[in-house]
């Protein structure tokens, strides 16, 4: 296969796993930082300390982080089903990169949550600070470097999950390695796939490093 062969066909696989990445990134977020922030208030000690709350939802993120993904995949197949109306493609993808991802990253708001010092925090509530108020304004800007740390390394992990993806269908760069460069032999697109995956980590990981730093020294 010759390079004019192989530029489409990478820019395309290129393509359909930043949207994978991007989509589940977001829904990342939107839900294990919730997950992660309630891990911390309702822990002994916390703003709203709940024991029963609180190891039901740590249950949940162990559950989550202790199933390998290739088997997640195939777990919720008819959850990702039911949602997106398909098991095959981009879209199907960002289901269980994101219920992968979320207890993931929701353990690592826990870790940075719990690095803020408490006399913060109690300094916060002196001044008659709610419990709202405290987590906007004291717990997640004072976290914010430890957070996008932990963002860092979700998504280097979503990219890593990503080409996993690729052996049920989902597209991307994962999906290209199997169908060209195992199945058809296709040797130098299966080398050139991996060289983009490593600088898209990379990239990826350097940016992260560097907006992190930038927060520390605020």
């Amino acid at each position: 296969m010759t390079w004019d062969e192989m530029a489409p066909l990478l820019w395309e696989a290129t393509g359909q796993t930043a949207e994978m990445v991007a989509w589940s990134t977001l829904f990342t977020v939107l839900i294990g930082l919730p997950l992660g922030v309630a891990l911390v208030v309702t822990d002994r000690g916390g703003l709203l300390p709940s024991t029963p709350l609180n190891r039901v939802l740590g249950l949940v993120v162990n559950i989550g982080r202790s199933l390998p993904f290739i088997i997640l995949m195939i777990a919720v197949i008819p959850l990702t089903r039911m949602i997106v109306g398909t098991t095959i493609g981009t879209t199907a993808s960002v289901v269980p990169l994101t219920l992968g991802a979320a207890p993931f990253f929701a353990r690592l708001v826990e870790t940075a949550l719990r690095e803020v010092g408490d006399d913060k925090v109690q300094a916060a509530q002196a001044m008659g600070a709610s419990r709202t108020t405290i987590i906007g304004k004291v717990l997640l800007p004072e976290a914010m470097p430890g957070l996008v740390a932990g963002l860092t390394v979700t998504v280097v992990a979503l990219i890593s999950y990503s080409a996993m993806a690729g052996a049920i269908g989902g597209g991307g760069l994962g999906d290209l390695a199997i169908r060209y460069g195992y199945q058809r032999f296709e040797t130098p697109l299966m080398i050139v796939t991996v060289v983009v995956l490593i600088v898209i980590v990379q990239l990826g990981q350097m940016l992260g490093d560097f907006v992190a730093r930038r927060l520390a020294r605020r």
